[in-house]
Parts: C-alpha cells; structure tokens; sequence
C-alpha cells in the first residue's frame, strides 16, 4: 500500500513551532494532515493518547469521516512539517485511491485497537475491570442501542448500498 504522500504533493504546506495547536478539541472539523516531518502529540480529554512522528502520517481523518467535530487536540511537539487538505471530504470523494488509503489506515487504526482491548480484556479476566474492557470491544462493533444511530448512508450521501457497488 503506498502512502497518503502523492496526493498530498499539490496541497498547501503549515509550519509549525513547538507549542502551536494543529487541531483543537471539539471544532469543527473537515481538514486533513499529512505530516511531513516532525512530532505532533495528541491529546483527547486532558489524556496524552498518541505520539505521531512517521513521515506521511495522517492526523484529522475522523472528524473528516464521520462529518463530526474534532475529536482531539493535535500539537507540534517539535518543529514539524504538515500537507494540509482544507477541504478533504471533497478531495476524498474525488480520488477513490486516497480514499481508500484513509480507510486502510482507519481499519488499520481499529484493528491495533481491538488487539489492544482483548489483550487487556484477558490480562483482566475475572476482574471488575475486566467488564470494562467487553463493553468497550462491544462498542467497536457497533450495535444498534437506544440513542445510538449508525449512518446509513456512506460519507458521500449515497444510500449504504450505492458504497459498495463497481
């Protein structure tokens, strides 16, 4: 699979020092970065959840997915280097490689998770803590609940069943 990189090459170019916030919590959302060179941090809640500093690395992709606000806070940790896509919902919905190439790294994403939560879930077996761990593996699987909605139609407005068609 090759990287976000090539798509990214005809979109502006940020720069940032240590300290300056790329996305904030909670905003709207709807840009893309790819980061070219440096260290972002990102934050959800107050938590320190991730560090990214691989070259052509995606940061902002949920909140372009899901059409939601952003989901964490993502600042530069060091001078840093980003490709930004001020309009990424329409560059997806036009370039069906890249598109694939987010999604790739969201399942990706999702399945380092779930990997995550059954190892705990075991290493917790029998343990108050452990009921934590089988709701939040439920929840990844997404079922239907009173006040919980699944879209039904893909991220560009077409019926669930038009996404999957040649």
């Amino acid at each position: 699979m090759s990287s976000p990189a090539a798509p990214a090459a005809s979109y502006s170019t940020l720069r940032l020092a240590p300290g300056d916030v790329l996305i904030r919590q909670g905003e709207p959302g709807g840009t893309l970065y790819v980061l070219e060179e440096g260290e972002l941090g990102v934050v959800r809640d107050g938590v320190d959840i991730a560090t990214v500093s691989r070259p052509f690395s995606v940061v902002g992709e949920m909140s372009v997915v899901l059409g939601t606000p952003t989901s964490a806070t993502v600042k530069a940790r060091q001078p840093s280097t980003v490709r930004v896509f001020a309009d990424a919902r329409s560059t997806l919905s036009q370039d069906a490689d890249f598109a694939f190439r987010i999604a790739y790294l969201m399942a990706c994403r999702l399945d380092a998770t779930s990997s995550l939560l059954v190892e705990q879930a075991r290493k917790h077996g029998g343990k108050p803590e452990g009921d934590v761990f089988s709701r939040i593996l439920s929840a990844l699987h997404l079922p239907e609940q009173p006040g919980f909605t699944i879209a039904r139609d893909d991220m560009f407005g077409r019926p669930e069943e038009a996404a999957f068609r040649d």
